[in-house]
């Protein structure tokens, strides 16, 4: 099928330039002995023809890129400024025989993508287009019987042309040269050839433009040839180019080789931005768990680049595998980048699993360690908790006491010791509230289930409960989990402004998934705040997981699941 395409497309190319050269034959026909300049009519036609070849073979590979219609437009416009180069040539072929230099307006600064970027481009196209079409005019109609007035302003639009030529051809070469500048160097390498080819194009034609100024002069025919070598070399560039990414597929071959014979040490990143030629290429891996990408390092890709960057993602089957972070120029390529990708795909799968691995240490380490910094924090609330409360009332108690020891009236004795009673069950108080902070009593004495209940009861939220836990959990998980749905209960009072809440405990095989959500505004984000991300990481300190779905307006979900086997 593949060859009878290209077959199919090599035929249409020759049919399109063999029926160009017919026209410029039958119209030309009668118009005496081709000029006396040969090389420049062999030159011309050849730029015809292979404007319009190369734009059919465009066309074909790439329907969707505007590259290739426009080179076949230039082909066709070219047309009239082919009949020129016979004596005498016709009047409506002078009229229209600047056509062709707006459409190569058009072309150089909308490739290689084909649509113009930038307003500027819009801009300056539109003006190419009407001076191709007014200056040629003007002159034409100087040819004519007109009207002495109208007749003086033809002549001075006319006279005009130089200018305006001069001008146009100034901006687009300044517009050509700075986006060369801009360009990444994947897009430099892409653009290359047909990028310098236009720009001596465009030099030629508005140095010939002027050179035509001071009547026949030895500078003419060297710059006319000059000028149509560079704007046949324009198509001719372009078709090298294809034939460049089809010599890049063959690099895909030893990417796969290398791949399989392990015979390099660079990572896989290195191995397709050396394939794609793209050195500024980023890989990322979808870890499950996280759900986001990341890089062999574990860090997370950012999957917004910037301009000039795009993201291709890479799925195996239905599921998600990895993503490129690439130059934009590689979209003109996409079998390339499909065929490296789907090459690479082992190697894809393995390098995923090992950045899995490393994102979960990274994870791990950056829990533990936050985790590391929470209980020193703890210890010393609990350490000045002591000192400033029971510390306190327990020094009281012994000064009390030493009082009624020392005292010899036993009615002054009796307050005295009534006091210290008194501050010995406040001391008591103290240590019940921090040990509840060490581990509440209530778990202790009814149970995870009994004491979340507790909480929901206590909740100036009205809160029901779904708890299908039938057998014991481990000390650690229940605690957890406990801690979890009192800060997630506390969230939901103090900043969900919602009218109800629910709290859903259930066991799937060996993990206890635990549910708090509401009807509130939602907005919730883990990577603002540090409440919900010491939620995380107490959840991620015993192995488990915690995601929130909290869209705008529509409530809050928190979903915590702990391996409790």
């Amino acid at each position: 099928m593949a060859t009878r395409s290209r077959g199919t497309t090599a035929l249409l190319a020759a049919a399109a330039a063999g029926t160009w050269l017919l026209v410029v034959n039958v119209l030309g026909t009668g118009q005496g002995p081709i000029w006396r300049h040969g090389p420049i009519w062999t030159l011309g036609a050849l730029v015809g023809v292979s404007f319009l070849t190369a734009g059919t073979l465009a066309w074909r590979k790439h329907p969707r890129n505007r590259v290739g219609p426009l080179m076949m437009a230039l082909g066709l416009a070219w047309l009239p400024q082919q009949l020129l180069l016979h004596p005498g040539g016709p009047l409506w072929a002078l009229a229209l025989c600047g056509m062709w230099a707006g459409v190569a307006c058009h072309l150089f600064l909308a490739f290689p993508t084909g649509r113009l970027g930038f307003v500027s481009y819009r801009v300056v196209t539109g003006l190419a287009y009407v001076a191709a079409l007014v200056l040629p005019s003007a002159q034409a109609a100087t040819y004519l019987p007109l009207p002495l007035p109208l007749r003086h302003f033809t002549v001075a639009l006319d006279a005009s042309s130089w200018q305006v030529t001069v001008l146009i051809s100034g901006v687009v070469l300044a517009l050509t040269v700075k986006r060369w500048r801009q360009a990444s160097v994947a897009q430099r390498r892409a653009v290359a050839p047909v990028t310098g080819a236009s720009v001596v194009a465009t030099i030629t034609f508005a140095g010939d433009r002027v050179a035509g100024l001071f009547g026949p002069n030895p500078l003419q025919v060297p710059l006319s040839l000059v000028m149509l070598g560079a704007f046949m070399a324009v198509p001719l560039a372009y078709l090298a180019g294809l034939m460049r990414s089809r010599m890049d597929h063959g690099r895909v071959a030893d990417l796969v080789v290398r791949l399989s014979r392990r015979e390099r040490r660079e990572t896989l990143r290195d191995e397709l931005a050396a394939t794609l030629r793209d050195p500024g290429m980023i890989v990322g891996y979808w870890t499950a768990d996280q759900d986001r990408y990341v890089d062999a390092d574990g860090r997370p890709v950012d999957l917004d680049p910037g301009p000039g960057r795009v993201v291709t993602r890479v799925d195996q089957g239905e599921a998600p595998l990895a993503v490129l972070v690439h130059d934009a120029a590689l979209l003109e390529q996409p079998l390339l980048v499909e065929a490296a990708c789907a090459a690479a795909a082992l190697a894809l799968e393995n390098e995923r699993l090992t950045a899995d691995l490393r994102a979960r240490l990274r994870q791990l380490a950056a829990s533990r360690r936050r985790m590391l910094q929470w209980g020193e924090a703890e210890r010393r609330r609990i350490e000045r908790d002591l000192h400033d409360g029971v510390q306190q009332r327990l020094l009281s108690v012994a000064m009390t006491l030493g009082l009624a020891e020392a005292g010899t009236d036993p009615g002054r004795a009796v307050p005295l010791i009534g006091e210290a009673k008194a501050a010995v069950l406040a001391a008591l108080d103290d240590l019940r509230a921090v040990s509840h902070g060490i581990h509440p009593p209530v778990l202790t004495e009814r149970g995870l289930s009994g004491a979340v209940k507790e909480l929901a009861a206590v909740s100036p939220v009205s809160v029901t409960c779904d708890l299908a836990l039938d057998e014991p959990l481990p000390q650690s998980v229940e605690s957890a989990t406990y801690y979890i749905v009192n800060e997630a209960l506390a969230n939901v009072t103090k900043h969900a402004s919602a009218s109800k809440a629910w709290i859903r405990l259930t066991r799937d095989g060996g993990h206890l998934v635990a549910e708090v959500g509401d009807d509130g505004v939602g907005g919730a984000d883990l990577t603002r705040g540090s409440g919900l991300a010491g939620l995380a990481d107490r959840a991620e300190a015993n192995g488990g997981k915690l995601t929130i779905d909290s869209p705008p307006g529509r409530g809050t979900v928190l979903k915590v699941v702990l391996p409790c086997a």
